[in-house]
């Protein structure tokens, strides 16, 4: 392999499986990465070092005697500090009470891609919510360290774009898989709400308080690692009922003459950089050059009232089990899910129409640490940043960010594709067409 720090996992799997690298040089590789960037991004913030080593050379062994483990056979892969892992420290992304946690038993999440061969040798920084209280330091984006590398599934994105690891499993609430991908210039996923187990992703409440809007999706280079991987962590398990008993489906690319596309530079009281309005108007164009029906079109909706709502629901259920000063109620609750029902059923009759929705990630690429994000100069609002993010969590929609270009700073610009719900396959399908034209994941400078 020409370098195996940029790999993707699908390609790591298929170079062990045909003996051109051994797991356990695949580990060390990343290994020695870990030891020579980490410092200064911190994205990986608890190691497992030994124990991967060790797994990594039963999985050797296992190959040798004829054993295939699964589809992730001895790829070393990083976990996002929120997943519970049995014998690894689990602060849920550096909570003061967690400093020392170290779980009895893996995550659904966990244990699945355990199961699928994958030799897991670090936690990734995430979420990023603590402040000072913190147990860990903030994460760097390697693209320029001055620069935030979006949040809170910060670890994954920046050790994704650094070569740190191959595949990670991000958190979302709110766009935490959203804001890292595009922050860092790499793919991720946020899946249909439920169609991935969270038992063991939220081992810092008593009990699993946000069964709405939080979804544990993949990170990765590649829209086929985000395949590979959703496609392993997907469905139902005889510990969480709720998730329905989907199976997964194999499909391919629709033909551009069947695709039907909306898409808009920006949302209504969204200021967007002008270089990411061009951009995603480029890649419409595109696709309607190449035999796409494509147009601009919006659901029928209030964007900032979705994003009102998100927050504030998000605050809702915070506000519960063990909050310093309880602020939600049951009647509060249901009417937050009656609320919601508008704006789910908004995007199912959109998508009645269309395949998929494509517009920015962000108004702006990363800021710098602790400052404001500008726009044309002038101040955006975190209610204005935060609007293009939050009709997946609101939705329960699918969507996927895919690396769109650089800024003339040389900071990523991503883009997100949104599906209709439970259509994640097909999703999928479409942001591996895009990712074609878009030409994938670049490589950081000096990495």
């Amino acid at each position: 392999m020409e370098d195996p720090a940029f790999a993707n996992a699908h390609e790591l799997a298929a170079a062990i499986r045909e003996r051109e690298i051994s797991a356990v040089e695949a580990l060390e590789v990343h290994l020695d990465r870990v030891r020579r960037y980490n410092p200064a991004l911190n994205a990986i913030v608890t190691l497992d070092a030994e124990g991967a080593r060790e797994r990594a050379q039963e999985a050797d062994d296992a190959l040798a005697r004829g054993e295939d483990w699964g589809p992730l056979h001895g790829v070393p892969i990083t976990l996002e500090d929120c997943h519970a892992t049995a014998g690894i420290r689990s602060t849920w992304g550096g909570h003061p009470s967690l400093a020392e946690h170290v779980p009895s038993e893996d995550s659904v999440v966990t244990a699945r891609l355990k199961v699928a061969g994958a030799v897991m040798f670090g936690k990734t920084n995430g979420p990023e919510v603590w402040g000072p209280d913190g147990v860990f330091e903030r994460t760097n984006n390697p693209w320029d360290l001055e620069h935030s590398p979006g949040g809170s599934s910060s670890g994954p994105g920046a050790a994704l774009a650094a070569g740190l690891t191959p595949l990670d499993i991000g958190m979302d609430t709110l766009g935490s898989i959203q804001s890292p991908a595009h922050c860092c210039g790499v793919f991720g996923m946020r899946p249909t709400e439920r169609r991935v187990s969270l038992k063991g992703g939220f081992f810092i409440d008593p009990i699993l308080k946000f069964h709405i809007m939080s979804v544990a999706g993949p990170m990765a280079r590649s829209v086929e690692d985000l395949r590979l991987a959703l496609r392993l962590i997907a469905g139902p398990d005889h510990r969480d009922p709720s998730v329905p008993p989907l199976s997964w489906q194999d499909i391919l690319a629709p033909a551009m003459p069947d695709l039907r596309v909306a898409w808009s530079p920006t949302l209504p009281g969204v200021p967007v950089l002008g270089e990411t309005r061009a951009a995603v108007e480029e890649l419409a164009g595109e696709l309607g050059r190449r035999g796409a029906h494509v147009e601009q079109s919006l659901p029928e909706l209030d964007f900032a009232e979705q994003n009102d709502f998100a927050q504030r629901t998000f605050d809702l259920i915070a506000g519960t089990f063990g909050a310093a000063e309880p602020s939600a109620s049951l009647d509060g609750y249901l009417t937050a899910l009656h609320r919601r029902e508008t704006f789910v059923l908004a995007w199912e009759r959109f998508f009645r129409e269309w395949d998929a929705f494509i517009c920015p990630v962000e108004p702006a690429v990363a800021e710098r640490h602790d400052e404001v994000v500008l726009v044309d100069g002038e101040p955006v609002t975190e209610a204005q940043r935060d609007i293009p993010s939050m009709s997946s969590p609101v939705s329960g929609c699918p969507t996927v960010v895919i690396p769109l270009t650089l800024s003339h700073e040389g900071l990523p610009i991503g883009v997100q594709v949104v599906g209709r719900r439970w259509d994640d396959e097909r999703l999928l399908a479409i942001a591996e067409s895009l990712s074609e034209m878009t030409g994938g994941f670049r490589r950081p400078p000096g990495y």
